[in-house]
């Protein structure tokens, strides 16, 4: 009986096991999984119930796996402008996202190829063209490393120029340099250092620091470093220590925290000032740019002697005529007792650059002239062609006075003549004319070079004699075009002189009358030219044409001749007189 209801109990288990199996073989078959190009969710390439599966629009999905559907296969997406590179990634999310895909079959793409690239202190793991991206980015040049072939590697040697202690035993001594780490690590293995020493760097400190256990310590010693504008003092085994700051040798707290870590230039003493002088005693932070750099002492040259050491902040300024001008500042200069453009002058920039004035002539002849500015009384000059070539061809006040084309001036009631003919073959004098029909405006075939031409500013030289420029014997609807500042030229050459020098020429007919019966000559017409005065205005408008006329030269000798003639012409033709 017993025997009889286990087999009973047997044979139920046996149908109820069955009926699982069948049982689950059914619902396995409904549940047959299907490769989804995108599931409703968003995510691509997936592996999902076909429930699940997004086919909107021209999304696929087959009841096969993912690793075998055409649409997923996966490969590289390199976005070109970016410059990255993302593996395993299907080739229509790479089109949606604007990539170029590679199959992964072919291996890793060239584009793809890692490398480090260098930001200052930072470093990145990437590609080339990531790392140029990068550099653009942050404004810096670009440094990429194919070489270095890991991202650890990478990390670490952007560290690689940061200085600080690096300390070792020599000798049965414990020493130290202050270098940086990759120098640090280049003495392992070296005769500079016992077989059995460790080497360990210690970023940011001094080599003088008392925890280190070295037996470098503080000094009183300093230097100038090459490439650096501060004074820094050195430890006792010779090494670099902080900027030269007087108040930090007597011993106190903060003087051994100063001799312990490497404090930045704007956390030291007189961060704002150039500390020449007496602040140079006591502070050795010089900036260039503040007018200072760091020079050994020279009592014929320095003000103050440094309290500590031999070097200080050498004053960069300059004093030039009982004028003070700062660092790298420019103006023009005319020598004194010059005034105005006389034949032999010439322009000059100065220059303040280390302490030293420096004479920079503009182009001789007066065809450059200096222009100066100022900002903040920073002054700024700079030699620029004298723009007169042209000035004679104009016919108005507005062309005259152009400034972006021309230095010129318009002097109402004044004319000129045109360049003597003759002179047309004189190769300088085309330079200067090269036409004069119809005045039209002259173009200028010389060649001038410019120290600054972005510099706008004052012309330093006298112009013209304005107020002598005025011939009241002609209307104010006629003028000349004068030059501003007057040209010089090759007087002793008698072509050029003439050519030029004759445009001044006038001509006057004073007219006289007397009665029939007898009686003295009275002036009737342009009586006007018979004055000194217009005599001294055609002289001034010699002058201003250039090196013509009644003169004075630029050392104050007046010239072997007289520069004009007055011609006085009866009916007789006599009395001619020179003056």
């Amino acid at each position: 009986m017993g025997m009889r209801k286990r087999g009973f109990i047997l044979g139920i288990f046996l149908i109820l096991a069955i009926a699982f199996l069948y049982s689950s073989i059914i619902v396995s078959s409904q549940e047959v999984s299907y490769c989804c190009e995108k599931t409703k969710t968003g995510a691509w390439c997936q592996n999902a119930p076909q429930s699940e599966c997004d086919t909107s629009g021209e999304l696929r999905s087959t009841p096969t796996s993912c690793a075998a559907a055409s649409y997923c296969r996966m490969g590289y997406c390199i976005d070109s402008n970016e410059g990255t590179c993302s593996e395993n990634t299907p080739e229509k999310v790479c089109d949606i996202e604007g990539g170029v895909w590679k199959d992964a079959v072919n291996g890793l793409p060239p584009q793809c190829n890692l490398g480090c690239c260098l930001l200052n202190d930072q470093a990145a793991f990437v590609t080339q063209t990531r790392c140029k991206r990068l550099s653009k980015l942050y404004g810096l040049e670009t440094n990429y490393r194919r070489d270095i072939t890991n991202e650890v590697e990478c990390i670490a040697s952007a560290t690689s120029d940061v200085k600080g202690a690096c300390v070792y035993e020599k000798e049965f001594d414990i020493t130290c340099k202050f270098v940086t780490q990759k120098e640090c690590n280049d003495l392992k293995g070296t005769d500079n250092i016992d077989d059995n020493s460790t080497v360990s760097f210690h970023p940011g400190f001094l080599c003088s620091d008392e925890s280190l256990g070295t037996s470098c310590g503080k000094s009183e010693k300093t230097t100038c470093v090459e490439g650096r504008d501060e004074v820094y003092f050195v430890d006792t085994c010779g090494n670099l220590a902080n900027i030269y700051d007087a108040s930090k040798v007597d011993g106190g707290a903060d003087d051994t925290l100063y001799w312990s870590k490497v404090v930045p230039i704007e956390e030291s003493c007189n961060p704002n000032s150039a500390n020449t002088g007496v602040q140079g005693a006591s502070c050795g932070n010089c900036d260039y740019f503040l007018g200072s750099t760091c020079k050994a002492y020279s009592q014929s040259q320095d003000s103050s002697r440094p309290k500590y050491g031999d070097y200080v902040c050498r004053d960069l300024s300059c004093d030039f005529e009982n004028e003070h001008y700062q660092h790298g500042e420019t103006w023009c200069y005319n020598a004194k007792g010059i005034g105005k453009s006389l034949p032999g002058s010439r322009h000059f920039r100065m220059l303040c650059y280390n302490g030293e004035v420096t004479v920079e002539p503009c182009s001789d002849f007066r065809q450059e002239i200096c222009i100066q500015s100022s900002v903040n009384d920073y002054k700024v000059a700079a030699c620029r062609p004298n723009k007169w070539q042209d000035c004679f061809a104009q016919v108005n006040k507005l062309d005259c006075e152009n400034i972006d084309a021309r230095d010129c001036k318009w002097y109402p009631g004044l004319e000129i003549n045109a360049p003597r003919q003759e002179a047309a073959s004189d190769v300088k004098a085309r330079e200067a004319f090269p036409s004069t029909a119809n005045s039209q405006p002259f173009t200028s075939t010389t060649t001038t070079t410019t120290s600054g031409s972005g510099i706008t500013g004052n012309a330093i030289g006298d112009p013209v004699d304005e107020a002598n420029l005025r011939d009241k014997s002609v209307g104010s609807e006629t003028g000349a075009c004068l030059p501003l500042i007057a040209p010089g030229f090759n007087f002793w050459e008698e072509g050029d002189a003439q050519s030029l020098c004759t445009m001044a020429n006038k001509e006057c007919v004073v007219k006289y009358e007397k009665k029939a019966l007898g009686g003295k000559w009275k002036c009737v017409e342009n009586c006007e030219c018979l004055e000194s005065s217009w005599e001294l205005t055609q002289n001034n408008m010699c002058t201003a044409i250039g090196d013509c006329g009644n003169n004075k030269n630029f050392i104050n000798v007046q010239g072997y001749n007289t520069g004009y003639r007055i011609i006085t012409e009866n009916e007789a033709n006599q009395n001619d007189k020179t003056k």
